[in-house]
């Protein structure tokens, strides 16, 4: 987590105007204009987005969580490979990850098959990687902090001795 107030903000109320943020941190509005420009200049603020409920709109896409160890490069180590798999189109989300795996790959695709396809043609077939395991996501409870409710309510778990 940051340390820095505003960017604590940015992350869940991206939307709020200059005003807004600033009352909320008893600071100036062009403050916080200059500090959110500076961080944009930088790198730090690489984008914004929303957090959009699929089945609201009729999104029939499919993501899937790949696992993939990869052989590390001399003087690269894993960075350069992960850059060449972060670049494909496909790849929304790419990490070193702890574990049994070295990568961990968010891809998306209009349906399975294509998925299986970006696996099987490009991304096992590069030099330096070992092996994938493919997870084909289902359904989507929370993401970015934010909850999706599904029909009805949500009922307590039963506890028993």
């Amino acid at each position: 987590m940051s340390t820095d107030p505003l960017l604590e903000l940015l992350r869940c109320k991206a939307r709020h105007s200059h005003e807004e943020l600033a009352e909320l941190l008893t600071m100036s509005a062009e403050e916080v204009r200059a500090r959110i420009a500076a961080w944009e200049k930088e790198g730090t603020i690489l984008g914004y987005h929303a957090v959009v409920n699929p089945e609201k709109i009729g999104d029939i896409s499919v993501q899937a969580f790949i696992e993939v160890k990869v052989t590390p490069e001399r003087g690269g180590g894993f960075d350069r490979l992960a850059m060449r798999i972060a670049r494909f189109e496909q790849v929304v989300s790419c990490y070193l990850a702890s574990g049994g795996y070295d990568l961990m790959v968010v891809v998306e695709g209009n349906d399975l098959r294509e998925v299986a396809r970006f696996v099987s043609e490009k991304l096992s077939s590069l030099d330096g990687v070992l092996s994938t395991a493919t997870h084909f996501l289902l359904k989507t409870y929370k993401q970015n902090g934010f909850l999706f409710e599904g029909e009805g309510t949500v009922e307590r778990l039963a506890v028993s001795p």
